[in-house]
């Protein structure tokens, strides 16, 4: 069942008045959101989805509203990979807490703009070149295994930002303090570049990074731009107030990326097993489609994703707990 062009139209202009008016709440009023303004933000986004996905299958079909929550899914697990770095880089550059709402906001207009872009290109490469589902497959597969080293490559991304950090503070003149929000200041009588410039770009450049990994494994999910892009604006439109919401049980989840890696990994099996199902290289089956493959259902990627996501987090707060309570007795005295 095809989606209405009026839903799309109608659905990506009542998201845009969404990001629109919280960034401008944002601007108005910068402060340090609480614990509890967090999670309501965070179960509206999250209510907001699901309720996009009733609409969805109402007008467009519930095979549609089945992908888009999958893809939804998906899309918001990678991206809380995303708040790992983004709390490197907050604290690196040493961003004020009660700027980091608009740093993240901004960071997060970045990554749409980006994603969009990359979806643009993904549609129409996919269309007219099936067997880039095989390239697809293989980058995620590599991506897994880079995840699950022991060291993460959080910081190996920190590390090539700083790169481009050190050559635009070459060249660039930027002042050793903030401004607010401001992103030109003047000191001594000279107008110069303030750090948030620089933190604007490194978020950029992790953006790009991240949109790199996540488009191909959405694409496993469906094809259609739109289910796509709307995926992914709903992942990212509450990635700001779960940022907040976690805090520091980000240090906790020690064993996330292995969830990560379990579900890229999977991801990219599917899509080799898909491309094999559609194969029209010559020299595989020559050049027939591989009919004995199985074609395995969203809903069992869904089971995957959250299964996934759900062991590494019990898995990691039942360690820091354990860890916990070994350095308790550690610190006991002796009696």
């Amino acid at each position: 069942m095809e989606i209405p062009l009026w839903f799309e139209i109608t659905s990506m202009i009542v998201l845009s008045i969404i990001l629109l008016g919280d960034l401008l709440l944002i601007r108005l009023r910068p402060h340090i959101p609480s614990t509890k303004e967090s999670t309501l933000w965070v179960v509206f986004y999250v209510g907001l989805a699901l309720l996009f996905a009733v609409l969805l299958g109402n007008v467009g079909g519930w095979r549609n509203a089945g992908d888009f929550i999958t893809g939804w899914a998906l899309e918001y697990s990678l991206s809380i990979d995303n708040l790992f770095v983004f709390v490197l880089i907050m604290a690196q550059f040493a961003v004020p807490r009660r700027l980091q709402q608009q740093v993240l906001m901004v960071g997060i207009i970045i990554a749409l703009v980006l994603r969009g872009a990359f979806i643009l290109v993904g549609v129409t490469i996919v269309e007219h070149f099936s067997p880039i589902f095989y390239i697809f497959g293989a980058f995620l597969i590599y991506t897994a295994i880079k995840q699950a080293m022991p060291e993460g490559d959080h910081d190996g991304e920190v590390q090539r930002e700083n790169f481009i950090v050190r050559l635009l503070r070459r060249r660039v003149d930027i002042s050793e303090t903030y401004d607010g929000s401001k992103l030109r200041t003047t000191v001594d009588g000279t107008r110069m570049w303030t750090p948030m410039v620089i933190v604007f770009i490194t978020i950029g450049v992790t953006d790009l990074i991240f949109a790199i990994d996540s488009i191909p494994a959405i694409f496993e999910i469906t094809t259609n731009g739109f289910l796509v892009f709307a995926a992914n604006i709903f992942a990212l439109m509450g990635l700001r107030q779960l940022y907040f919401l976690l805090g520091d049980l980000l240090d906790r989840l020690r064993y996330l990326h292995y969830g990560i890696a379990v579900i890229l990994g999977f991801i990219g099996i599917k899509l080799i097993l898909h491309a094999l199902h559609e194969n029209e290289l010559p020299f595989i089956n020559g050049g027939q489609h591989v009919e004995w493959v199985p074609d395995i259902d969203n809903m069992v990627s869904l089971g995957v994703i959250v299964a996934a996501m759900t062991v590494a987090t019990v898995a990691s707060l039942i360690a820091s707990s354990r860890d916990k309570r070994a350095a308790k007795r550690l610190d006991q005295p002796v009696e």
